[in-house]
């Protein structure tokens, strides 16, 4: 049967995954991968000769809440990105630049500690937050006024992206997934908006909309650290305007959580410089090393030129309707996959070990079906992990290119006119991002295409199931042919 290209939304716990399936060679599937956690990025604020008076405003009110010195080696300042963090000596590799402590934090604590706290326990710690920084936006007086006021209207996330904009990557998985936080973002509104703002308007006087509530999304899928001791998510002021730089490519020892002193149960986020830098140059870190371009567009509005930033999303599926679901999904959870299977295709790499042998499991049917006999339970991976018969292995190569196929047909320009495009030095930074996307996932799906082409045009050279076996028992010769016994 052919394959056919669906794609289904399928939003998680925390944040949302969109997702397509692939069922046994009835249809296939791809789906973005989508990290579920916050780190932090820059704010996006255009460039100007001097520093704003609110970034000015800012520095001096840390400067009098002794967060930082006039010995700091680092400043908030003007940079190509918009702000960021420069040196203001020379700074050696690994060098503390920054230490705020737990007080200046916005996280699940000061949401807790604050007026609405009672009311937001039982939320997402995502969601009490952004409540939070909503909130103290509205307020005037709040303590944190300063800090908010230099915190963007938007970036360049495709999140925040309109629907012209958004048509320039029609076809994309990055197109699905960002529809799919969108509305998982929007679901989450409209529930806490009827089940806490407005049972508590006196906590909320100010009207919350969903463009406040997308704000707040904004803010904390860009900016906020996580993976820190104790903490799921926190946004760190000043430390958020650490910009990312595609030539650091280690994450290490960028920052870390550590107790204020010996006597004291203060904590303190300690920032460092993963490289040298001279003094005037701006600081700079390795945001996350394992991001797709897509994953860097959506969560902080832009892509980088590396060939391994290119990524697409295989999703396969052991579907119910396969007379022998129970005993893949058995064998499929045994080699530490399950019923579904997300393998992550990136440019220039080989495809991922389980890729193949999850394949042909899904495939595996017919007279190849007495692999699934409960004798070779303990050995089928194994045998998966080579050709298990000509039909098999033409199957899984047939629904995989017909599948690229299908996938590239998608899109509405092709890989030479997005290349053309992209030797604009003026090209808007919204239509670079779409035309790196678009260009990035065809070029992945053209090599997957490849690949299953060169398994293709050697399928009558391979050594299948039978002829292993038959050569096991002795049964054929080193040129393949058959071998009589003889007897008297």
């Amino acid at each position: 049967m052919a394959p056919s290209l669906s794609t289904l939304s399928s939003p998680s716990s925390t944040f949302p995954s969109s997702s397509t399936t692939l069922k046994p060679f009835s249809s296939f599937s791809t789906k973005p991968t989508l990290s579920i956690h916050f780190v932090k990025r820059p704010i996006s604020v255009s460039a100007t000769a001097d520093p704003p008076p609110q970034l000015q405003t800012f520095w001096q009110w840390l400067q009098d809440q002794g967060v930082v010195s006039a010995k700091s080696p680092v400043r908030p300042g003007m940079v190509p990105e918009g702000l960021g963090l420069i040196a203001k000596k020379n700074i050696s590799r690994n060098e503390v630049v920054l230490e705020i402590p737990n007080r200046f934090w916005i996280n699940q604590e000061a949401v807790a500690a604050s007026e609405i706290g009672t009311v937001c326990s039982g939320l997402k710690p995502w969601v009490s937050v952004a409540l939070f920084l909503i909130r103290e936006r509205f307020r005037q007086d709040s303590q944190w006024r300063v800090y908010l006021d230099i915190l963007p209207e938007l970036t360049d996330s495709t999140v925040f992206w309109s629907e012209e904009e958004l048509a320039e990557v029609q076809g994309t998985q990055l197109l699905s997934t960002t529809l799919g936080v969108k509305e998982y973002v929007q679901n989450e509104f409209l529930k806490v908006e009827e089940e806490i703002i407005l049972p508590n308007k006196q906590l909320f006087p100010a009207p919350i909309t969903s463009d406040d509530f997308f704000w707040a999304f904004g803010i904390l899928r860009s900016r906020a650290f996580s993976r820190l001791r104790g903490q799921n998510l926190v946004l760190i002021p000043l430390a958020d305007l650490i910009n990312h730089s595609p030539n650091i490519t280690t994450e290490d020892y960028a920052w870390e959580i550590k107790g204020a002193g010996l006597f004291s149960r203060d904590l303190l986020f300690s920032l460092r410089s993963p490289v040298s830098v001279k003094a005037g140059e701006q600081v700079l870190i390795q945001y996350d090393l394992d991001k797709s371009n897509a994953e860097l567009a959506l969560d902080y509005g832009f892509i980088e030129s590396k060939s391994e930033r290119n990524a697409y999303t295989l999703t396969l599926e052991i579907s119910e309707s396969d007379p022998f679901f129970g005993d893949k999904l058995d064998i499929a959870e045994t080699n530490g996959l399950g019923e579904t299977a997300y393998f992550d295709i990136v440019l220039g790499r080989p495809l991922p070990p389980a890729l193949i042998p999850y394949l042909r499991l899904v495939a595996l049917g017919g007279t190849d079906a007495f692999l699934l006999e409960s004798i070779f339970r303990n050995t089928i991976w194994g045998h998966l992990g080579l050709p298990v018969s000509r039909a098999n292995e033409e199957l899984i190569c047939r629904v995989i290119r017909d599948a690229c196929k299908s996938a590239l047909s998608g899109y509405h320009t092709a890989i030479e006119e997005d290349e053309k495009l992209m030797e604009d030095e003026n090209l808007d930074s919204r239509l670079k991002i779409a035309v790196g996307i678009r260009a990035g996932e065809k070029k992945v799906l053209q090599q997957i295409d490849e690949i299953f082409k060169g398994r293709e045009s050697e399928l009558d050279e391979l050594e299948y199931y039978q002829e292993r076996r038959l050569k096991d028992l002795g049964l054929v010769g080193e040129q393949g042919e058959i071998i009589f016994w003889e007897t008297n």
